[in-house]
């Protein structure tokens, strides 16, 4: 593991709420740039310190390639606008070449680290997996590097032979829905090795900070920062009580948000945001609109939620 300080600072980043922005498109169907930096602004605003530009929340895999460089520029210079208040991960991914390049771009935007999505391709091996995540890391050497892990079938021993021979591989964002198998994952790999991120949002934060974990990621925080804030904070204490009152108020949210298999991930938080006047809801085929009476069900959710 890399002592560089700049690591140890990218490695405190990472144990925090690792928002994920949404990206809103205008009536013609293009980035709203403007309504994406009020966004990327109101989480600054509301204490958010690692942001995640072209993540899943995103909607990473809608986006053509010209369309998630300006995503990436968007939130560098909206960040060094508030005076460099939060640090950039940058989602990166896609065939091999892409990858490297989306990392190349992200570094030169100004992003200090990559988060990298899992592998798309029917055929993933340990070997190959190690390899792809290695070959972006030694692309970026200078960057700190996050491997989006999803596959329930990645040992361990993988993460620990990659963190060997990256030493800019500094956190894993672990998204397979078993505490159990995150807790053996994460002690294989090892556990001071790399920061540990919950990948699966607050639902499942307080079972994986049970097991080791020290950040989470959300997409819940574009809509109201200080609910995610506050289960972190309470987590950070040890305050159960408290993190499990917070995960009860979302829980309604976040369950309609990962029905039928998260088809209505990104769409549900758009709906929310469209309630609250910041930004359409529209979102690109594969994702849908809601029916009617389920954007009243998601306005009313979170009518009462403060900023």
């Amino acid at each position: 593991m890399s002592d560089d300080p700049g690591f140890v600072l990218l490695r405190e980043a990472l144990a925090d709420v690792v928002a994920i922005p949404v990206t809103p498109f205008t009536a013609e169907d293009t980035v709203d740039s403007g309504a994406y930096r009020t966004l990327v602004r109101r989480l600054l605003d509301g204490g958010v310190r690692t942001l995640t530009p072209n993540g899943n929340t995103g909607e990473y895999y809608a986006l053509g390639p010209g369309e998630r460089r300006a995503v990436t520029e968007l939130t560098v210079e909206t960040v060094a606008e508030s005076g460099g208040r939060a640090v950039v991960l940058a989602g990166v991914g896609l065939d091999l070449p892409t990858a490297v390049a989306g990392a190349r771009h992200a570094r030169d935007a100004g992003a200090r680290m990559v988060m990298v999505h899992q592998p798309v391709h029917p055929y993933v091996s340990q070997d190959g997996w190690v390899d792809y995540h290695r070959a972006i890391a030694d692309a970026v050497p200078e960057l700190g590097v996050v491997p989006y892990v999803r596959n329930p079938h990645l040992r361990g021993e993988r993460m620990a032979q990659l963190g060997e021979l990256c030493p800019n591989v500094i956190g894993v964002k672990y998204a397979v829905p078993d505490a159990a198998r995150f807790a053996a994952f994460a002690r294989d790999a090892g556990m001071e090795r790399f920061v540990w991120i919950a990948g699966l949002a607050e639902l499942y934060a307080p079972s994986y900070f049970s097991a080791g974990a020290t950040g989470f990621t959300s997409g819940l925080v574009n809509v109201s920062p200080s609910v995610s804030l506050g289960m972190l904070a309470a987590l950070r204490t040890g305050d159960h009580p408290a993190a499990m009152k917070i995960w009860e108020q979302i829980r309604p949210l976040e369950e309609m948000r990962a029905a039928q298999r998260s088809a209505d991930n990104v769409t549900v938080v758009k709906e929310a945001l469209a309630s609250l006047g910041l930004c359409r809801r529209d979102v690109r085929p594969p994702s849908s609109l809601l029916p009617g009476r389920r954007r009243t069900e998601v306005a009313e959710l979170v009518a009462g939620w403060s900023v």
